[in-house]
């Protein structure tokens, strides 16, 4: 019931749409109650031999059975479609908020979720609020008020005829019950094992390159169809215990038909029920029967939705980790000064990643950032945007501690240049411009000029307009990195962070990016990762990194004179 509470407060803004499907199904309940007896009145005339004698009667009647039935058609229409419209347009919203929800996560969030599944529950998952809102509901409803309806209406004909009529109901209602038990954990597991086969799935796709590459086609071929196999499995056993459950239904439903024939076909014998009394009365009986038999199928129906519902709000309820204080200023285009005091941090307790780091950057320095794998390299830079946030001390950024920024626009003055480049599936142009939506062509022409990839661009297909692929499946890896520093000179930002920015060039491309960070020397403040040591021995200061401790700072020249960690690194530098 809290779950149905939180999705009605969801669902309250369509309330106009839901309004009027609920109106148009209390008519069509309305209609269909009165269909049954305007049947009975023409059995009447026609048994008692007066259909010749009143043709009016006759014609009224009829005319009036016609105009319910196209009254019937007119309430369906829009008792189905206001509710389908309000229900997908619930579910179109509640995509949205889990994808932003999802998307506005921190980035440990993502650590041990898979892609697939985080799809699935934008997709899928929210797509069971269909099943609830349009279906589920409306018929529940229907159902209450077409049984009230009709016992009352079987109550006038014939008071022990129609409490005869409700022996069946209490075993169908423990039926139902037993049933709804049950099937809830095989359809939530049956959601599990949908959200896996997904993530499966993104996930050879995404590496199909590796697949072919060792020839595991096989391997990955029978690994799916395991995944496949499982959902299968899954769905088949709750929808096994759903076929032996519905003839049961079925059955017991049957038995209240028997009784109405047997007891009604009595007292007709006696003369205490007339024979169009008993037609009304199995005419009014399937509409009694159907609503209770289909409590079942709204149960089943209801626990799929209820399993969907539980991931879609097991998202949207997840405390946030990295947002804004209730007090966050916009810090507006800041000068670039940085500065770590005291700053510590671990992703799990106890294993320490950063320990007391404390130095600062003024407005148009380079610093670098070097030492060995697992050092923390990478790491402290996420943290200036914060992708995460400090365990302890504080990062400054002009003065500003950055937890008091707003992240959008601390996160506006930063340009980030990762190893791992990330290109979306569109032309050259779109991707240098998704730093800055609004640049012009000249503007981007310029900050691929700068990164010394417009010669290359020249070259492609369709130029600036060449799509690039997933991920960027169509460029070298030099190219790549490339582009992605256009991005960075396109934003523009007075942060430049740079994440091994030549890891994936040779020896002349690397040569061209290093103008690229020369020519923004002095201009943006600049934090760089890189083990190629020739790339920033120009940086204003060096930091060595090691076991998350800060154990030489300098220049290049003086960390050379301290015979220390930073020398050795350089002379394997020089071996490469």
């Amino acid at each position: 019931m809290k779950l149905l509470l939180k999705l009605s407060r969801e669902a309250v803004k369509y309330r106009r749409l839901y309004f009027i499907a609920i109106s148009s199904t209390f008519l069509l309940t309305a209609v269909n109650l009165i269909a049954p007896k305007l049947l009975s009145s023409l059995t009447e005339l026609v048994k008692n031999g007066e259909a010749g004698k009143n043709l009016k009667a006759l014609a009224f009647l009829t005319g009036g059975l016609f105009g319910l039935y196209l009254l019937m058609v007119l309430f369906r229409f829009m008792s189905n479609y206001f509710a389908h419209k309000a229900a997908w347009s619930l579910v179109e919203e509640m995509r949205v908020r889990v994808y932003d929800k999802i998307q506005t996560s921190s980035i440990s969030f993502f650590h041990d979720k898979q892609t697939g599944d985080l799809m699935s529950r934008v997709v899928n998952d929210t797509a069971t609020f269909e099943l609830l809102y349009a279906h589920v509901i409306p018929d529940m409803m229907t159902s209450v008020i077409t049984v009230v309806g009709v016992f009352a209406i079987l109550l006038s004909i014939n008071v022990k005829l129609a409490l005869l009529t409700c022996i069946p109901i209490p075993f169908l209602f423990w039926a139902g019950m037993t049933f709804a038990f049950k099937i809830r954990p095989n359809f939530r597991l049956s959601q599990k094992q949908l959200a896996a086969l997904n993530s499966k799935l993104q996930d050879n796709f995404s590496g199909i390159h590796e697949i072919q590459a060792f020839g595991r086609e096989k391997d990955e071929q029978e690994s799916v169809l395991e995944q496949a196999h499982s959902y299968t499995k899954a769905i088949l056993f709750a929808l096994k215990k759903s076929a032996l459950f519905h003839p049961g239904i079925e059955f017991i439903s049957s038995m209240g038909t028997v009784i109405v024939v047997g007891a009604g076909g009595l007292l007709a014998f006696k003369n205490i029920l007339s024979v169009s009394d008993i037609v009304a009365f199995l005419l009014y009986l399937s509409l009694f029967y159907a609503p209770i038999s289909k409590f079942a199928r709204l149960l089943e129906d209801s626990q799929q939705a209820y399993a969907g519902a539980e991931r879609v709000m097991a998202i949207l309820e997840k405390p946030q980790e990295i947002c804004d204080k209730e007090n966050a200023v916009d810090i507006g285009k800041v000068k670039g000064e940085i500065e770590f005091k005291n700053v510590s941090f671990h992703y799990q307790e106890g294993i320490t990643v950063l320990d007391d780091i404390s130095f600062k950057v003024k407005p148009g320095q380079m610093v670098a950032l070097v030492g060995p794998t697992g050092a923390g390299k990478t790491t402290l830079t996420q943290l200036i945007p914060r992708f995460y946030d400090v365990i302890s001390g504080s990062i400054l950024i002009d003065g500003v501690d950055i937890r008091d920024a707003k992240l959008e626009s601390l996160r506006r003055n930063i340009a980030p240049v990762l190893q791992d480049t990330f290109l979306f599936n569109a032309t050259v142009a779109e991707n240098i411009s998704y730093a800055k939506p609004d640049a012009t062509m000249e503007e981007i022409v310029a900050a691929a000029k700068a990164a010394f990839i417009y010669d290359d661009i020249m070259e492609m297909p369709d130029g600036f307009d060449t799509k690039v692929g997933e991920r960027g499946l169509r460029l070298s890896g030099g190219q790549k990195q490339r582009i992605d520093i256009a991005r960075a000179i396109l934003r523009d930002a007075p942060i430049i962070i740079l994440d091994e920015a030549t890891a994936s060039v040779d020896s002349r491309t690397e040569r061209e990016i290093q103008k690229a960070i020369s020519s923004l020397l002095g201009k943006r403040t600049i934090i760089a990762i890189a083990h190629r040591l020739s790339t920033i021995r120009n940086a204003d200061l060096i930091l060595v990194l090691e076991n998350g401790k800060i154990t030489e700072c300098g220049t290049h020249e003086e960390l050379m004179q301290n015979h220390g960690l930073y020398q050795k690194l350089n002379l394997i530098d020089k071996e490469e």
